[in-house]
């Protein structure tokens, strides 16, 4: 099955479907192809792809696309394929899927299927990253945006900068207790929001661990210098952060408020309890596929970055 998100990103779709279909169609295989029309859509086309046994689900999306589609793999032999056409796209860059039609199709057709990890957020699954604090503030206003693309997301950032107050939260997990003012808070289950914006650089999707990132309170210089060492992966260097990891967290806030799942904005309550389901998602990954090298890695995704962007210029 493939499963288009026709609004995602900023590219068209519409055509898509004949591509991937001759794709398929050399490995053997029947296309049943689906638009979504709104929230929730994803998640049923695949829930039924499960229920009657079909190899894999596409999604051809973001990573909200991507959420809500693997949602309903989770548990199941079906397999999820990503065809990576939205903003970020974080679950894909850290996975090593080109955010190209045609390589990430070559991705499927190896037929390299690994036994990944996702979280949960008070049961919600997350597949990428759970957030709250600036992210979450960030995401929110992202999403009252009417265009899509990084620049809009950086307008976004910066906006909700200028007025962003750091709040107090305490984390618990493998048996201890820490209390802090922070920045922000990140439970990830893959290395980067997006756009080559690394979170949590070490994070891996088979070691049964989320790794939680913690962003202190800082002056705006140092907020700056985090910034940067996001984009080019040295953010467990910067004394302004905290690192850890375990298979479960539980996180407690003064009351509800603005939180994020794989970048889609949404309320949660004043206590979220955050776990790791191990080896419990399917997903059709490159075989060979580099370890992640501070400065080295994010130059390179940029550089494949600015080459796809060339591509699409000279081909439209």
């Amino acid at each position: 099955m493939l499963v288009i998100n026709p609004i995602s990103g900023t590219g068209n779709k519409k055509d898509v479907p004949p591509v991937v279909e001759k794709c398929v169609r050399q490995l053997g295989f029947d296309l049943d192809v689906r638009f979504t029309g709104g929230a929730g859509d994803a998640t049923a086309f695949a829930a039924e792809a499960a229920r009657k046994g079909y190899h894999g689900v596409l999604a051809c999306g973001g990573d909200g696309t991507i959420n809500e589609t693997a949602t309903a793999l989770c548990g199941s032999q079906t397999a999820l394929g990503i065809i990576p056409a939205g903003s970020g796209n974080g679950l894909a860059r850290h996975l090593g899927i080109p955010v190209d039609l045609n390589a990430a199709l070559d991705v499927i057709s190896a037929g390299n299927i690994v036994a990944s990890d996702y979280g949960s957020a008070n049961g919600i699954p997350f597949f990428c990253t759970f957030g709250m604090g600036f992210d979450a503030a960030v995401s929110h206003r992202f999403a009252r945006q009417s265009r899509r693309g990084l620049l809009s997301y950086v307008k976004s950032a910066i906006s909700e900068y200028i007025q962003y107050r750091p709040q107090t939260y305490t984390l618990s997990a493998n048996g201890k207790l820490l209390t802090e003012k922070a920045f922000l808070v990140a439970v990830c289950n893959a290395s980067q929001w997006g756009n080559n914006a690394y979170i949590a650089p070490d994070a891996s999707l088979t070691d049964g661990l989320l790794d939680i990132t913690v962003v202190h309170s800082g002056s705006p210089i140092d907020t700056a210098v985090m910034g940067m060492d996001i984009f080019t992966g040295l953010i467990t260097k910067n004394t302004m952060v905290h690192c850890f990891r375990a298979p479960a967290v539980a996180i407690y806030r003064s009351k509800e408020g603005e939180a994020h799942i794989d970048g889609e904005p949404m309320m949660m309550p004043d206590i979220i309890d955050i776990k790791c389901h191990r080896g419990a998602l399917r997903i059709f990954t490159p075989e060979n596929h580099d370890d992640f090298k501070p400065l080295v890695t994010p130059l390179k995704g940029m550089i494949r970055d600015a080459r796809l962007s060339i591509n699409h210029i000279f081909r439209n």
